[in-house]
């Protein structure tokens, strides 16, 4: 970012050309002041992201410094897990003075790049992002006018700083836990496809039932769409299995509550009829009945350690760029079918 060469300002007519629609239908599209067709859009977000562009407002706030503002991009804000890590943002970047903007993605790379432009309206320093499957887009259109990205939550092939927990060995030590105590029927109800994080989790799966002699049984990597109602849907598709499973891992937070009420409408209960263990952690967790085996994220380190990226790299655009992992913690109740140890809270 630091040392490029002065360049020409990308205008609306530039994404209007490379885009081949009128000015007229790009402000549209920018501005929402008219419905426009779908594949339109997708197009003109495109040469948003290609050109560079920045309503000029933005492009004459971006020759300035001391912005006081780091934007937030991510899906799902009513998440407990992204809450916290919101949290921790929001506690670390007010200590260094700055304020927090959100902008919700719904993990969409259209609505990504929406995100990020009115992000960039409200002149951010920095944006840290929890990239769609597809965050491409979004990463290029900020580094064209030179704002730096921090990605969360998940690892993107791209060369900015990142921070995000580890899922793969976590998620096998989940499966190596339900192994131990005599499953061998264990399911896993996955997240959205494309996903770091569902990719790596179910990597975690496979490998915890490999390393304990468990072959994948059919149907039993079942798609919950990292979401509750998917994972309703995708527990009644094991649940109709001709060997139903004993044991379920669930993928995120809003699975399991899925997970469980699925459970709950069909009669059956946890852990007697289907040992549950989570990768993510509630606070209200040890209030369940039974308590919740989990794999906790560090949420709120997620997030502050996000913060100090954004703020290191806002200071020195040159670093090279960072990747740190973060281990979750295994919290070890009842919600698996054995005893937790005494210590466990």
């Amino acid at each position: 970012m630091a040392g490029r060469a002065p360049r020409q300002t990308p205008t609306m007519s530039d994404v209007a050309r490379r885009a081949g629609v009128s000015v007229s239908t790009v402000s549209h599209v920018l501005n929402k002041t008219r419905p426009v067709a779908s594949a339109t859009v997708r197009s003109v977000l495109d040469a948003v992201a290609e050109t560079g562009y920045v309503p000029d407002p933005v492009a004459r706030a971006l020759d300035s410094t001391g912005y006081g503002s780091i934007g937030l991009a991510m899906s799902a804000l009513s998440n407990p897990y992204f809450s916290n890590v919101v949290h921790g943002i929001d506690r670390h970047a007010s200590a260094a003075g700055y304020s927090v903007l959100l902008a919700d993605t719904h993990d969409e790379a259209d609505m990504e790049v929406k995100a990020v432009s009115e992000l960039l309206r409200r002149r951010v320093s920095a944006i840290i992002l929890a990239a769609s499957s597809d965050g491409a887009q979004a990463i290029r259109y900020a580094h064209k006018v030179d704002i730096p990205v921090i990605a969360i939550d998940r690892f993107v092939p791209a060369d900015v700083d990142q921070v995000a927990v580890a899922n793969t060995e976590p998620t096998a030590v989940l499966v190596d836990h339900l192994a131990s105590i005599g499953h061998t029927r264990i399911a896993m109800l996955t997240g959205r496809d494309g996903l770091t994080t569902t990719v790596e989790r179910r990597a975690g799966y496979r490998l915890g039932l490999s390393r304990n002699g468990i072959e994948v049984r059919p149907g039993y990597e079942a798609d919950g769409d990292s979401s509750e109602d998917g994972a309703e849907t995708a527990l009644g598709q094991l649940l109709s299995l001709p060997e139903p499973p004993t044991a379920l891992v669930a993928g995120n937070n809003r699975m399991t509550i899925g997970a469980m009420r699925a459970l709950r409408n069909a009669g059956l209960k946890v852990p007697g009829d289907m040992a549950l263990v989570s990768f993510d952690d509630f606070e209200w967790a040890d209030l369940f009945h039974p308590r919740l085996t989990a794999m906790a994220q560090p949420a709120l380190s997620i997030g502050e350690q996000a913060v100090s990226m954004a703020l290191s790299r806002i200071a020195s655009p040159s670093l090279p760029p960072r990747k740190v992992t973060i281990n979750p913690t295994f919290m070890h109740r009842e919600s698996c079918g054995c005893p937790p140890p005494d210590n466990t809270p």
